[in-house]
């Protein structure tokens, strides 16, 4: 059995090949029960099993948001992969490496679909460990120029301002400015793309706030008391999910917002299944005025998927 590091795993990965993988995995399909969510006294325990005919996968995580604290990230995991017709092990992966990545792919497979087309400006919400997978991301997807970061902590939001403007560069192939704001108001007004990536429990993107042609990826709100938008963010936005099962079970954003009525199930307009499958269309060209919004809680399709390709690339 082979053993992937972090290390290996992230670089293992190409983006752009995994946002790939990821449209063939969601348009294919694979046993996807809905992840199994167990309340510990100071965090979270999730798994999330997945299989095919080829393959097996079961990712183990923990969340432990008052790891902040301790100068711990807030989720580890490990992930282990079985072959499908003998349940021989056959890789343990790093699941914290393979859940940041696969988890910005994932949005950015739905800002192929969603975000405008010639969108220049990124404002990421959150300063935490998948804020950099999320910006180099999207500005792989489309051409982003400005980078703005809004964090509840100045400081760390402009410490990964600079880290950021150090790295990004040469990981896109041109030029891109990024800088820490403070005024997050402003800064969701001016956006093309707003990323966020929380732990909150009090919207961060407000409806008011809002303006034609914009696209909104809520990754954080992983729990149904969790929320990164109000209720008229969601009400203004054609939105869209990762999977409707997840996302009607956990996602706080959407769940919150059918508990008060605000939304009707029938308002998600498609999950990645449906796009990729091209049974909706997603963003047209030259829609300038549609508000757009993705919320995504995760699903161990993804991670999967992930799983398999860096098997693949670590090939001689």
């Amino acid at each position: 059995m082979k053993i992937f590091s972090a290390a290996e795993v992230d670089a293992a990965l190409d983006d752009l090949a995994l946002i790939d993988r990821l449209e063939v995995a969601f348009r294919g399909g694979a046993e996807v029960p809905v992840r199994h969510h167990h309340h510990l006294p100071t965090g979270t325990l999730l798994l999330m099993p997945a299989w095919t005919s080829q393959h097996i996968g079961i990712k183990l995580v923990t969340v432990f948001p008052d790891n902040v604290t301790r100068a711990l990230p807030s989720v580890f995991g490990q992930y282990i992969l079985l072959d499908g017709g003998t349940g021989q092990s056959l890789a343990l992966l790093d699941g914290t490496m393979l859940t940041k990545r696969r988890t910005a792919c994932a949005s950015g497979l739905a800002a192929r679909y969603l975000a405008p087309h010639k969108a220049s400006r990124l404002l990421m919400i959150g300063t935490g460990a998948l804020a950099p997978h999320l910006v180099r991301v999207h500005a792989k997807v489309r051409p982003i120029r400005e980078v703005a970061i809004w964090g509840r902590r100045p400081a760390q939001a402009e410490a990964l301002a600079q880290q950021l403007a150090a790295s990004l560069p040469a990981a896109i192939g041109r030029s891109i400015t990024v800088r820490a704001v403070t005024d997050r108001e402003a800064a969701v007004r001016d956006a093309d793309v707003i990323s966020c990536a929380t732990l909150s429990k009090e919207p961060l993107v407000e409806g008011d706030w809002l303006r034609e042609g914009q696209h909104i990826d809520l990754v954080g709100a992983y729990t149904p008391e969790m929320r990164e938008s109000d209720d008229k963010a969601v009400w203004r936005a054609r939105v869209h999910v990762d999977t409707r099962a997840g996302a009607l079970k956990e996602a706080g954003d959407i769940v919150q917002a059918i508990r008060n009525g605000t939304l009707d199930e029938d308002d998600l307009i498609a999950d990645l299944f449906e796009l990729a499958r091209g049974q909706q269309t997603g963003r047209l060209p030259g829609d300038d005025v549609s508000i757009t919004l993705f919320k995504s809680v995760g699903t161990a399709l993804e991670d999967l998927a992930a799983a398999e390709l860096a098997i693949l690339s670590s090939r001689p």
